[in-house]
Formats: structure tokens, C-alpha cells, sequence
């Protein structure tokens, strides 16, 4: 017949080197407690992998792991490991076993359990669902993904794209380098200035990168970035990616919308409420928002006339010649400065900045066009972001947003075993 101690052996997975000695189920902690301990087949097995003799020499402290719940019971396994002394240099080293994970707390098997939970909501409430304090299960993604990113191969990297997020309110900035054709989190650091690419260039060669094979670099039209790609990765055409482009106009509207209702009482009251609808497309309105659009005054709000030409640049991305396309671009650029010649008030002058700004970097915006290459991942990653503050909130440093950021867009090996 067989015992309970040699049913939870199977249930282990251990093999002839371990074997269950004790087996309790304690009600005041409401937990089986399953005692392990090694065979003297161990030494043999050490041998054989170390290539060289091995023996035992003592054993540590006590130590416990969390496993996998037992008929909704948790359960712990306590073991003394043993250490062993190697024969050739005497060296003296505590075995790992294989049921423990990377924080040294968990089996793997309960390691590999809590990460698809924390993959799905925050580090917190994973705990609560685990009976684990958020500290402990924090010190388990660390490990994973810092173990997972430096085994991170980036040598086939030949497209990137680059974002600014900002972790809280203020100027705390983390810039995030992202592959465009794998479409995964690369590289993320502190700060949006022209030294964040010298740290992504050094993470690069780090990982069998090499900053020459970079050929497209999609980034926003801030000086600090295009200083940075122009510096060091020489190579690289500029891709002014389009989200941002368009994020520039819609900006643009929004401060036309700003100026009309400080300086027009008539405007402002036909504006108020009309947030939303400046920022959507048409498409996008709900019912209300399209009923209001009927009652505005189209004819004579400058606002609408804003909203017009950011609706006819976006259009211009519909064009598939690019030849055809620079020029829509060009026309878009003489039309809006020629409206705002005519506009007494000045209202439109923040679309004139952004047709300057669009004409001043036009070749990075229309390296868009070249085949293939696509910057929808990094649109993508503006989502991913908010989410991703949600899992790391209550966290003053800035480590944890870069780990939770590896470990849910940087297609990495996790779990990522120790043995």
C-alpha cells in the first residue's frame, strides 16, 4: 500500500536523490508541511555532473518553500540542504534542489503559477489571491526578468522604435526602446535626453546588438531624441512616426479651442463640452457628441476649422504614392498658413506652428512610406504603458516599472528556471 509520504514524493516530481521523510498537515496555519531530505544516490548524481568527485560535508538551516496548493491547503516543503565538498579544489557548495525557483521562497512550479497571474492584474491582488505578501512575490518577477532580459539575444535588431512614458505626474521620464518587427520591449531607462540612446547603444552591444545594423529609428520630433539617434546610430534613417505626427495636430486643435474660448464669450459657450469631440475622430463620437456637433457653429468657429485640417492630414496616411503624399503634405502646409493670413484673431496661429514643424521635418515623416515599416507596436505600447503603471503602482522606484515592463512586452523566457 502506499504511503502519504510516498504519494506526495510522486506528486513532487522527485527522483531517487530525495525523498519525502515527513508528511504533516498543521491546522493552525491551515498548510501541509512536507519534510524532505536527500539519498546517498545524491552524491553520485553530483559527481557525474560536476566531473569530479563529491561528498557530503553538512547541511544549512532549515529552509521552507512555498508550493502549489493541496486541496485549496497551502503547502510547504522543508528541507536542510545539504552541502557538498569537491574533491579536486576542496571547494564547499550548498546543492540546489530541483523543486526551488529563482527568489529562493517558491518551488517553480508556484513561481510559474503567480507570474501568469501578475501577467493579468496587479502585483497586489495577485498576493491576496495567493496568501503572499506583494514584497515577496515582487522579489520573484525581479529575479525572473532580470535573469530572462540578460539571457535577451538583441543581434537580429534592425528596426526600433522609441516612446517616452512618464511614471507619475511631473518630470519623471522613462524612455522604452522596442523592436518594430518583433514587436517587444528592448531596453528601458531613466530620463528622455540624448543620453538615453548612448545607455540603449551599450545595452545593445551587450546583447550581440551592434548600434550599425540599426537602419530605421521611429521617434517623436523631440530634439533630444533626434540628437540621439543622429549620435549614435549612424546608420539609421529617422521615421517620425505617425501617432505623434497626428498627436502634434490634435495638440494643435486643442489650443486653438483654448484660444477661442478665452478670447470670444460667444465661443465660448458654443465650445463648452466639446472636449471630446475635438480629440475624436467622427467616427468615434457616441450619440450625444454627434448631436452636439450638429448645433455648433461650423461656419465661423475657428475650432472647427482646426478640427478640418487635422481631419485631412490624417487622410493624407491613406495615400499609398509617396511622391503624391509629400506634396498633400506641402499643400497641407500652404492652406493652413494662407487660413490663418486670414484670420484677424490669430486663433489658428498653433496650426501654423504645426505645419512648421510638419515642413521642417518632412523626410523623417515620410520615411513612414517605406516598405514595411510600421510603427502600429509603439502606438500600441501607449495602452500597454497606462496598464503597466496600474500593475507597478505604490512603487516610488523606477525599477519596478522597468521590470514590469519587460515581463509583459518583452517577449522573455519566463519562467525562467534555474536549472
Amino acid at each position: 500500500m502506499t504511503t502519504p509520504e510516498e504519494t506526495f514524493h510522486r506528486l513532487l516530481g522527485l527522483d531517487e536523490c530525495w525523498k519525502v521523510i515527513t508528511l504533516e498537515f498543521r491546522e493552525a496555519d491551515n498548510a501541509f508541511w512536507i519534510a524532505v531530505e536527500e539519498t546517498p544516490k545524491l552524491w553520485a548524481r553530483e559527481t557525474a555532473r560536476l566531473g569530479q568527485p563529491v561528498s557530503g560535508y553538512d547541511h544549512v538551516d532549515s529552509m521552507e518553500w512555498r508550493h502549489l496548493n493541496v486541496f485549496a491547503k497551502e503547502c510547504v516543503i522543508v528541507c536542510s540542504l545539504p552541502r557538498g565538498l569537491r574533491a579536486n579544489d576542496k571547494k564547499v557548495y550548498r546543492v540546489t534542489p530541483p523543486w526551488e525557483g529563482r527568489s529562493k521562497h517558491f518551488t517553480q512550479e508556484f513561481e510559474a503559477f503567480a507570474l501568469t497571474l501578475i501577467k493579468e492584474m496587479p502585483v497586489k491582488k495577485a498576493g491576496e489571491i495567493l496568501g503572499e505578501t506583494d514584497t515577496r512575490l515582487w522579489r520573484m518577477v525581479m529575479a525572473h526578468v532580470q535573469a530572462a532580459h540578460a539571457q535577451l539575444s538583441m543581434e537580429e535588431v534592425v528596426w526600433i522604435g522609441a516612446d517616452e512614458m512618464n511614471r507619475r505626474k511631473g518630470h519623471n521620464y522613462l524612455t522604452v526602446f522596442a523592436d518594430l518587427i518583433a514587436r517587444r520591449v528592448l531596453f528601458a531607462t531613466p530620463g528622455k535626453d540624448s543620453s538615453t540612446w548612448q545607455a540603449f547603444v551599450d545595452a545593445l552591444l551587450k546583447h550581440n546588438g551592434h548600434p550599425k545594423s540599426i537602419t530605421q529609428a521611429a521617434i517623436d520630433m523631440s530634439p533630444a531624441y533626434i540628437k540621439g539617434v543622429t549620435e549614435n546610430l549612424g546608420n539609421a534613417q529617422i521615421v517620425f512616426d505617425k501617432f505623434h505626427v497626428i498627436k502634434q495636430v490634435v495638440e494643435g486643435v486643442t489650443q486653438v479651442r483654448r484660444l477661442e474660448a478665452q478670447t470670444d464669450p460667444i465661443a465660448r459657450e458654443q465650445l463648452a463640452g466639446t472636449l471630446w469631440i475635438f480629440n475624436k475622430n467622427p467616427e468615434n463620437w457616441n450619440q450625444k457628441e454627434d448631436a452636439r456637433w450638429e448645433h455648433l457653429d461650423k461656419a465661423h468657429l475657428a475650432t472647427v476649422s482646426a478640427y478640418q485640417m487635422r481631419l485631412v492630414l490624417q487622410d493624407i496616411y491613406q495615400i499609398a504614392c509617396p511622391r503624391r503624399a509629400r506634396q498633400k503634405f506641402l499643400d497641407w502646409c500652404q492652406w493652413v498658413r494662407q487660413s490663418a493670413a486670414q484670420d484677424c484673431a490669430k486663433l489658428l496661429d498653433p496650426m501654423v506652428e504645426t505645419a512648421n514643424m510638419i515642413e521642417s521635418h518632412l523626410d523623417g515623416i515620410m520615411a513612414h512610406w517605406q516598405a514595411g515599416l510600421t510603427t502600429a507596436f509603439m502606438e500600441g505600447l501607449n495602452s500597454l504603458f497606462s496598464a503597466t503603471k496600474r500593475k507597478a503602482r505604490g512603487y516610488r522606484t523606477i525599477k519596478y516599472m522597468t521590470a514590469m515592463l519587460y515581463f509583459v512586452a518583452g517577449k522573455l523566457t519566463i519562467p525562467c528556471h534555474t536549472h
